[in-house]
């Protein structure tokens, strides 16, 4: 049972360390902008005056998602599996946004219809909606050979191959979306213990911009006409016939809007579920999140009604071009660092946020101070 979750407060007394470290550099106070508010809130997350982090990791949960039989996504689901098997093979966009961010990329298979395997690509799995046992002790599993970071990796934690077509009924079952938030939990325990001290949650699953939509709707109370976009590049009509479905699936399913289980176990996603155990089980490690874009944001607006500070150890990453995505970030009073019209996913606009993280801790220790450097500080500040 995934029971309410009181999360550490951020370490007041780092961050007001850090204001004074930050006023005593050689520049104008508040000169740097969002860089300096960034470099505060990091402090505040970790308890660290100047913070690193020396070790990154992006985590892209995959599944897929019943809906798809609506005509939801300009690509068929079995699009899926295959961009796993890209993410494996390094040739996907968050590979190389991973590898000039030195972070490892964790790939995990929360639910995909196609079971895959690492270094394999996509292998039989059950039928679309089939109960598939989840497995811990596959999790990181040892196909790739161990070296320097970057690396990929991947992780099997299947709850089921896929959701239910939640126009017709639940996406699944309450249970099944407690044991896929636990398979995030448990991947971040993992890294924790490895000594990850920076997550980036990136998602892939065709029609997951669809679950986001059904979730965003059901929490914010905003019609899904207003938080539903192209995805994938649907036209007029594909976007139309999208907007029919949520509408569709929240008129069936009715979610409780307090309850992030009910609504992500009813509209919600195998990958959704995951993203959110994992964001609130980083934080509860005063691990900062950075978080991609919309399908990411919703999740974690869902594992606010859980874990209600969470907010407080999320970065975002970016905004992105979905219309959902800014009432997202509204909601969970956050600032996007880029504003760049990505509309990705797989953790890319996560992983771009990683530069200005590592910029914001650089100017902490790098940056000579006034008395340091020899230079008048005016009086005025």
């Amino acid at each position: 049972m995934i029971g309410p979750v009181t999360l550490p407060p951020v370490d007041a007394e780092a961050m007001a360390r850090t204001r004074h470290r930050l006023n005593q550099l050689t520049k104008p106070r508040d000169s740097l902008g969002e860089l300096e508010r960034l470099a505060v809130r990091l402090a505040g997350m970790t308890g660290q005056e100047a913070p690193a982090f020396a070790r990154k990791a992006v985590i892209v949960m995959a599944a897929d998602h019943g809906v798809s039989a609506r005509g939801v996504s300009a690509y068929p689901p079995e699009v899926t599996a295959q961009m796993v098997a890209n993410f494996l093979a390094g040739g996907a966009a968050v590979n190389a946004l991973a590898r000039q961010a030195h972070a490892d990329v964790i790939v995990v298979d929360v639910g995909c219809f196609r079971r895959c395997t690492a270094g394999h690509g996509p292998a039989p799995g059950g039928p679309a909606g089939g109960p598939q046992a989840g497995s811990a002790a596959n999790a990181f599993a040892a196909s790739w050979e161990p070296g320097p970071s970057p690396r990929v990796r991947f992780s099997e934690r299947r709850v089921r191959a896929g959701t239910e077509d939640m126009t017709q009924g639940p996406a699944m079952t309450r249970e099944q979306a407690e044991q896929a938030w636990r398979a995030g939990a448990e991947t971040v325990d993992e890294l924790a213990r490895e000594g990850v001290q920076l997550i980036a949650l990136g998602d892939m699953g065709i029609s997951n911009t669809t679950a986001a939509s059904a979730v965003t709707a059901a929490l914010t109370g905003l019609p899904p006409v207003d938080v539903t976009g192209r995805g994938t590049g649907l036209d007029p009509a594909g976007l139309a016939r999208k907007i029919r479905t949520v509408e569709q699936a929240l008129q069936v399913n009715d979610p409780d809007p307090q309850d992030a289980l009910d609504v992500l176990g009813k509209v919600g996603g195998l990958e959704l579920a995951a993203l959110a155990g994992a964001a609130v089980a980083a934080a509860a490690r005063r691990i900062p999140v950075v978080l991609d874009g919309f399908t990411v944001g919703a999740a974690a607006l869902a594992a606010t009604r859980v874990a209600p500070d969470l907010p407080h150890y999320l970065i975002a990453g970016h905004q992105s071009a979905e219309p959902g995505h800014g009432p997202v970030l509204r909601a969970l009073g956050l600032r996007p660092l880029l504003h760049l019209d990505m509309r990705l996913g797989e953790a890319s606009g996560a992983v771009l946020a990683f530069h200005l993280i590592d910029a914001a801790t650089r100017v902490l220790t790098e940056m000579a101070t006034f008395e340091s450097a020899g230079v008048a500080q005016s009086a005025k500040g």
